[in-house]
């Protein structure tokens, strides 16, 4: 049994069902405030299915699903967000039709809007490049533009729990490097993330913890600094 998080999350038993195909079975989890947590499995191993259970994009069933002291179970997506959460989607799902500074605007939507302009520079201290492209359209922007911009927009919200779907996919090793060090000086900071990363390097570098699905299943668990030396971690994804 997971014992719950004060103002964190907890998830226990959770379970998601695609017509007959169970893509996770009994995932328990939890994540404390100021801790950093990774989820890392191959492809179709539950990763996705999970963050999208938690912010109720997709049905699910669970025992218990907690965060900041609320129940998520029956709170709709936008509710979610309001309890401390924000999501940076697998793909970046920017708004390409709108500037820069209107997408990081949007996510500032289900909070309040005072000192939004402060709130924006602060985003434009952690991503320099994005303040040149204050008034650019989000699509003319490249891969790891976009993807800071993404990071910037749920940052927007101020959340207590930063949860990232696979930031490093699509992106040049040099942009990973710089995404990377982003990520370390927020939880340097204290901000709380829930990671979810094909390049399990990157995730040991950043979590605390990790958890290992296989087929919808937590197979291995533990501070990532024990699971990256696991000889079977250290073959199956780092290559070693």
């Amino acid at each position: 049994m997971i014992a719950p998080t004060v103002g964190g999350l907890t998830v226990q038993n959770l379970s998601v069902r695609y017509g007959r195909v169970q893509a996770v079975s009994g995932v328990s989890f939890s994540v404390a405030d100021g801790e950093s947590l990774g989820i890392i499995g191959a492809n179709g191993a539950g990763k996705s299915s999970t963050l999208k259970a938690i912010f109720r994009l997709i049905d699910s069933t669970a025992e218990s699903m907690r965060f900041a002291g609320s129940s998520l179970q029956a709170t709709p997506p936008h509710r979610v967000v309001s309890l401390g959460m924000a999501y940076v989607p697998e793909g970046r799902r920017i708004f390409v039709g709108l500037s820069v500074r209107k997408n990081l605007m949007m996510g500032a939507y289900r909070s309040s809007w005072r000192h939004l302009g402060d709130r924006i520079e602060r985003v434009y201290e952690l991503f320099p490049a994005l303040k040149k492209l204050d008034g650019v359209l989000a699509g003319a922007l490249s891969g790891g533009q976009q993807q800071m911009l993404a990071i910037g927009r749920a940052l927007l919200s101020e959340p207590k729990l930063l949860v990232l779907d696979e930031p490093s996919m699509g992106l040049a090793p040099v942009l990973i490097d710089d995404i990377a060090a982003t990520l370390r000086r927020l939880r340097d900071q204290g901000v709380s993330m829930l990671l979810v990363e094909q390049n399990a390097k990157l995730t040991f570098g950043l979590t605390d913890r990790c958890i290992v699905l296989e087929n919808g299943r937590v197979v291995k668990e533990g501070p990532s600094a024990i699971l990256r030396a696991d000889p079977a971690v250290r073959q199956i994804y780092l290559g070693l």
